[in-house]
């Protein structure tokens, strides 16, 4: 059985960690604690320079909703631009109305502007009302796959519907689970949906080697200030042995 792994990554000392447990395909983004913001500049050139797996990055100008004015979307259109001219393998879109349709102008507009990159769907899939009638349609705008959990909190609680969405997709696009995947559920995933990709972010932190020399806080939280959110080389790995 050949599962392409799939990691999302929000920071650059993850790259490596991911590809060396057999990630096969990156997703860049950035603040994966808000569900993914669009990278760097810097970060998605690092990135494409040092990888030696497609790397798909995140193309969300802000985090909340999915229903984008015109503005944010003539941002994303230059973030597309950038990643083209940086060699991004493809990127990860999603666009709604406010009554949980597609926003197909705006869609259309980022895969025209993806001019031959990969697109993948992102899990603003997950909130359209009608996903039958969503997967057709983005299967006609030409993407190259959906990331969803199913409708569900987690892909695992999902897998009735991910499995219904591969048979009707019958090969036309890829479903890709994800939201939740470890290594305890990841192979139930897969044989019970017919997925033949997964997605998951297999994080963990470590200590910041900053020592502190103050009260001061950055955050709401001052005990994050005291680590760093990477990728866990165990977890990912894990789940590339199964398959």
């Amino acid at each position: 059985m050949t599962i392409t792994i799939e990691v999302c990554i929000d920071n650059i000392e993850s790259l490596s960690i991911a590809t060396n447990a057999g990630a096969k395909r990156i997703e860049l983004c950035s603040s994966l604690t808000l569900g993914g913001l669009t990278p760097s500049a810097g970060f998605i050139k690092q990135a494409v320079k040092h990888s030696n797996v497609p790397v798909y990055a995140m193309v969300r100008a802000r985090a909340g909703d999915f229903v984008f004015n015109d503005q944010e979307i003539k941002i994303m259109l230059d973030d597309i631009a950038y990643m083209q001219a940086q060699g991004i393998s493809g990127i990860v879109i999603g666009a709604l109305t406010a009554t949980g349709s597609l926003d197909l102008s705006a869609i259309k507009r980022f895969i025209s502007a993806a001019n031959g990159m990969g697109v993948t769907f992102h899990r603003a899939f997950d909130l359209c009302h009608n996903p039958q009638d969503t997967l057709e349609q983005l299967i006609d705008l030409g993407c190259e796959r959906i990331l969803t959990s199913g409708l569900k909190a987690t892909a695992e609680a999902g897998i009735e519907m991910i499995s219904s969405l591969i048979i009707q997709a019958d090969k036309r696009i890829s479903i890709m689970p994800g939201c939740g995947v470890n290594v305890l559920n990841a192979a139930k995933i897969i044989i019970q949906t017919g997925a033949n990709e997964i997605h998951l972010s297999g994080k963990t932190t470590r200590p910041s080697l900053f020592i502190a020399n103050s009260g001061v806080k950055m955050g709401n939280n001052a005990q994050d200030d005291a680590k760093v959110d990477i990728t866990d080389f165990d977890k990912v790995r894990a789940i590339a042995d199964l398959f």
